[in-house]
């Protein structure tokens, strides 16, 4: 619900069905539920949105969620594409003790591996000024910051194509609607990215060539 909804605009019931793959008499039914809990503000027939409580206790999951892959990556030696599965069952069975133990371990990062930030103990996150690689025009240079993809097989060929956090690129060309974009790596290398995977790239960009 906090990642539908958006600056506080309602979520129909049908699209938290579709994001959860279950039905829309089940989500209503989990909605009055978390109304009575006080976290989740229900209209009928105008959907739901997050109270202020809802909000901080999406925040804190978040957090914990974030948290784990972070140190699942960093410490522990997986793969970007193996840790959001391995977290989701996690965070659920961790206690508070152990998430910000491993923060502090960490040194409170305040980016998870896939470059989502991570909301701090106040629910403050650091944003950051990014937009899709597939935007950028020819002979611009940017530096990859975060993989808004869920896909672990996507995720997994990002990785194996040297698309990964902190990379600097150039892009070479883009094609019109929709089409691709071929980008350089390093001195020479370059790859071409399809349309639905540069726009999951999120860019900081450096400058234009030229």
């Amino acid at each position: 619900m906090y990642n539908l909804q958006g600056d506080g605009d309602r979520v129909s019931t049908n699209a938290l069905a579709d994001a959860l793959n279950i039905s829309a008499p089940a989500v209503t039914d989990m909605a009055q539920r978390l109304v009575d809990e006080g976290t989740v503000d229900y209209l009928k027939y105008r959907g739901v949105r997050l109270t202020n409580e809802g909000e901080r206790v999406a925040l804190q999951m978040l957090r914990r969620h974030r948290l784990i892959e972070t140190y699942l990556v960093q410490d522990l030696g997986y793969q970007l594409h193996e840790i959001h599965e391995e977290a989701e069952a996690l965070e659920h069975t961790v206690s508070d003790r152990f998430v910000e133990a491993i923060a502090r371990k960490m040194g409170e990062p305040r980016y998870d591996p896939h470059g989502d930030p991570i909301p701090n103990l106040e629910g403050i996150m650091q944003e950051r000024n990014l937009q899709p690689l597939s935007t950028l025009r020819a002979n611009s240079r940017a530096r990859i910051r975060r993989f808004i993809m869920d896909d672990p097989a996507m995720l997994q060929n990002t990785q194996e194509r040297g698309l990964v956090m902190g990379e600097t690129l150039e892009v070479v060309e883009r094609d019109p609607f929709d089409g691709p974009v071929t980008v350089r790596l390093g001195a020479s290398k370059t790859q071409t990215i399809g349309y639905k995977m540069a726009s999951a790239i999120l860019v900081e960009f450096i400058d234009r060539l030229c």
